[in-house]
């Protein structure tokens, strides 16, 4: 049942888990902001950000501001719902440096060494296919960025794991809500 309504290794979750979920978040955010989850990935004015497995969109009016007018944030995600979500924020917050990227879950219609920062919250546990997603996000990333990985709803032992049999990253540093890597040279 919890790989039904989580998504574990599932790689997109159903539409109606998706649509509980934003409720979920919705009334969440209600109750408590969640403007200072992306603080500690110090974002700068200017850089370009990838929101990986963006979901409900839940995250992008604050990076926008981080980033600001010169930046760039793409919303990046496997479900077409999500997708439909990150439009809608782009809509109600006015994000103009904000744009959405539909993805196959094994690659992005994004060039080579795009982003200073990926981040990718609340999602790793749901990939069918870590080594596919951290190789794809290592292309991604420019050579001194830096990936921010949450464990979701696995161990962080789970995590590491699969970050370090992926051969892509170096993890730099682990909190109680991530682990940071950065890119290895492929």
């Amino acid at each position: 049942m919890k790989k039904v309504l989580c998504g574990a290794e599932l790689d997109k979750m159903p539409n109606y888990a998706f649509r509980i979920m934003s409720f979920m978040f919705g009334v969440v955010d209600l109750i408590k902001s969640n403007d200072n989850k992306l603080v500690p990935f110090n974002m700068k004015k200017g850089q370009t950000v990838i929101d990986y497995g963006s979901g409900t969109g839940r995250y992008l009016p604050k990076a926008s501001e981080f980033v600001g007018d010169n930046g760039q944030v793409y919303a990046v995600d496997i479900h077409q719902l999500a997708i439909d979500s990150a439009y809608k924020r782009i809509k109600k917050y006015k994000l103009k440096n904000v744009k959405p990227v539909l993805t196959d879950g094994t690659t992005v219609d994004l060039p080579s060494s795009l982003a200073d920062i990926i981040y990718a919250l609340d999602m790793f546990h749901m990939v069918k296919d870590p080594g596919s997603l951290l190789v794809e996000l290592n292309r991604l990333i420019k050579p001194n960025g830096i990936l921010y990985l949450e464990d979701g709803h696995q161990a962080r032992s789970s995590t590491r794991e699969k970050v370090l049999k992926s051969g892509c990253w170096i993890i730099i540093k682990e909190t109680s809500s991530c682990i940071q890597c950065t890119p290895k040279t492929l």
